[in-house]
């Protein structure tokens, strides 16, 4: 059975990329986007920017899924805003861990950010700015839209294998 779910996951990972590149030629315009056809010809498109994740289900295994929090699993070295460091791990499930203050927190990827919220309060977001990540930090109060306490750099240090 573990030999069919990784051949599946296989098989959509690299039918997706060349199926996409193959509908980009004969739809203009719509870069960064899926496309489905249909048995009877029709096409649907989505912008990759609103996919969270491609579920695949099948009678003979489970549900596959591919999330777009893949990248952002791991350890992940980040700034505290005053020259120091800590670690942040985000694992699968949507479980945080960080080596300082509430060690405890939940995250979920939102416009391609890992959007961190702590026991104590805090939330952290991890995005990439250019060709490196950052950490933005807002205390207890805040949300993820207001003014951020600090920034600082991100560096994935330990990824989790897909």
């Amino acid at each position: 059975m573990p030999r069919r779910i990784a051949a599946l996951l296989a098989f959509v990972v690299l039918a997706l990329p060349i199926s996409v590149f193959a509908q980009k030629a004969s739809s203009a315009g719509e870069e960064n986007s899926l496309v489905i056809v249909f048995k009877d010809g029709r096409q649907k498109s989505y912008s990759m920017s609103d996919i969270a994740r491609i579920e695949v289900n099948t009678t003979k295994a489970p549900v596959v899924s591919l999330k777009g929090q893949n990248h952002f699993l791991g350890k992940w070295r980040v700034g505290d805003g005053m020259g120091g460091r800590f670690y942040i791990t985000l694992k699968e499930g949507g479980v945080a861990e960080k080596s300082m203050g509430s060690s405890h927190g939940t995250w979920t990827v939102v416009d391609n950010e890992a959007r961190i919220s702590w026991d104590d309060g805090w939330h952290d977001l991890i995005h990439k700015v250019g060709n490196r990540y950052e950490k933005v930090a807002r205390g207890p109060g805040k949300s993820f839209s207001d003014e951020p306490d600090n920034v600082a750099k991100a560096e994935l240090v330990d990824a989790q294998p897909l």
